[in-house]
C-alpha cells in the first residue's frame, strides 16, 4: 500500500469536489457566452 494512503489529508468524497469544479466552470463559461450575446445584440 501506498506510504500516503495512510494519513489521508481529506476524506471526503471527490465527487463532490468534481461536480463544484465542473459547475462553476460551467456557470463561468455560461456568463461569457451570455455576457458576449448582449452585446452582440446591443451593437446590432
Amino acid at each position: 500500500m501506498n506510504e500516503f494512503e495512510h494519513d489521508v489529508q481529506s476524506k471526503r468524497n471527490d465527487f463532490v469536489d468534481s461536480a463544484v469544479g465542473f459547475v462553476v466552470a460551467f456557470v463561468a463559461f455560461s456568463a461569457i457566452f451570455v455576457i458576449a450575446t448582449v452585446i452582440d445584440f446591443i451593437a446590432s
